[in-house]
């Protein structure tokens, strides 16, 4: 990890040491937190995304036995096993540190310290941790196995985004085009929250009616209407404790905002059919591939609710502004689907690496998920050539078709005008539907009946 992008904990009853240590560290971290009472160690751990603690070997506390510093290092291992932890010792404390490091503590200093070699002790440890937890970055995993994975300066910014918001409450909007792994970030941040052994719950909101939305949300009553035969809880009362997950938020309806917009002002929820108030308590994440620009048009989308569902937003770059991580994913999918159609492992030649690298994805990370698994499948060799990399005819569609050409049957002109609209809407369905004089039903008949 950067130094400059770390938070560091300095835990030391002495408040010169303190002032000390945030004006040296200062301008060479992303923040500094003080503290003077190690009692408060579970409260900062718990409520700050901290990446390395120094920590006073003794304090004059009710322990008080000499070595205070072992109490509250085992503490911190205890409760976040993954902190890096600098234990700060006098001269004559030299042995109780050396047991430290048997106790888990990462490095050792002794005072007075020299500032270049704290300096230089903290970054060497940043380093180490981040090079054996590249493969623990924050990832989700969809039911075809895929993870966030990178290593591109744009997604080490929002892999240290989601460390600091993560064990958050704050609600989080997630932007970016389809096929960037919206999904898989907003399950990556709840399982690095501390509701993490709550619920999950995810809603495709852009696809409910208004008459299925209120009772997909916010549940009924046995009777509330024609087809409501029994009881049934609402989303937002499965996520309580833990995440709800609403995709497609920039596709609602005005109306169907405003009743969002009220559930989430007064945390509380009315199943149709009653009067009868439930309160919620639920972490918020949102998605959409509407421009956020486009979103804070009030003809379609009311700014009061994107306040509340903005606390702080992500936006997931295409793949094409991450070409260095092209490979890195591209050996993460081969691997997983030789490991699923029990193949042997699989490989890429140079030239194969280099057509995908020179290939811009419109489609994305999924664009380029089934372009290997179909390789992976149809391969005959355990080295993949540039031959066995065929990419989707629904991102790079054809040239247009007319009723004019004989040789062309009229479903393959369907399915091409379709293919075209929904590329230029960037896949979002119900701006296509509207083009192409469907209704959002009808359209996916289509796309079921050409499996696109």
């Amino acid at each position: 990890m950067i130094l400059k992008k770390a938070t560091v904990l300095i835990v030391d009853d002495d408040p010169d040491v303190l002032t000390a240590v945030k004006l040296l560290l200062k301008t060479e971290t992303q923040e500094i937190i003080t503290e003077k009472n190690p009692e408060n160690l579970n409260w900062l751990l718990q409520r700050n995304q901290v990446d390395l603690v120094l920590l006073d070997m003794n304090f004059n506390s009710a322990i008080n036995t000499g070595n205070e510093g072992i109490y509250w290092l085992r503490k911190i291992k205890e409760w976040k096993p993954n902190v890096c932890v600098i234990m700060i010792t006098a001269y004559g404390d030299i042995d109780l540190a050396v047991r430290s490091l048997k106790e888990g503590a990462n490095d050792f200093v002794v005072k007075p310290w020299h500032n270049e070699k704290l300096i230089e002790t903290i970054k060497d440890l940043l380093d180490k941790k981040e090079g054996t937890s590249k493969a623990s970055k924050p990832s989700g995993k969809s039911s075809a196995g895929t993870s966030i994975l990178g290593e591109s300066e744009v997604m080490e910014d929002i892999f240290h985004k989601v460390n600091k918001i993560a064990p958050t409450d704050a609600n989080i909007l997630i932007l970016g085009e389809n096929g960037t792994g919206k999904d898989l970030m907003a399950k990556a941040i709840h399982e690095r929250s501390l509701r993490a052994d709550k619920p999950f719950i995810k809603v495709d909101v852009g696809a409910l009616t208004d008459s299925l939305f209120e009772s997909e949300l916010f549940g009924h009553k046995k009777g509330a209407y024609t087809d409501a035969r029994e009881d049934r809880m609402g989303r937002f009362e499965e996520a309580e404790g833990g995440t709800l997950f609403l995709d497609e938020i920039g596709n609602i309806s005005l109306q169907q905002q405003a009743k969002l917009l009220t559930i989430l002002q007064n945390r509380q929820v009315t199943r149709l059919g009653t009067n009868k108030a439930i309160d919620i308590n639920i972490r918020l994440i949102c998605a959409t591939n509407v421009p956020l620009s486009e979103l804070a048009n009030e003809n379609k989308f009311r700014k009061d609710l994107i306040y509340r569902i903005n606390t702080v937003e992500i936006n997931m770059p295409p793949l094409r502004r991450r070409n260095e991580d092209i490979v890195i994913l591209a050996r993460h999918f081969a691997k997983l689907y030789a490991s699923k159609y029990l193949k042997p492992s699989v490989d890429f030649d140079s030239a194969a690496l280099t057509k995908l690298k020179s290939y811009n994805f419109p489609g994305n990370v999924r664009e380029l998920q089934y372009t290997i698994e179909r390789a992976v499948i149809m391969a005959d060799d355990h080295v993949l050539r540039p031959d066995d990399l065929i990419f989707s005819i629904l991102e790079t569609p054809g040239e247009t078709l007319t009723e004019d050409d004989s040789n062309i049957p009229l479903s393959a002109m369907e399915k091409n005008a379709i293919l075209r609209v929904i590329e230029k809407h960037s896949g979002n369905i119900t701006r296509a539907a509207k083009e192409l004089g469907l209704t959002r039903t009808a359209l996916y008949r289509r796309l079921s009946k050409y499996d696109i």
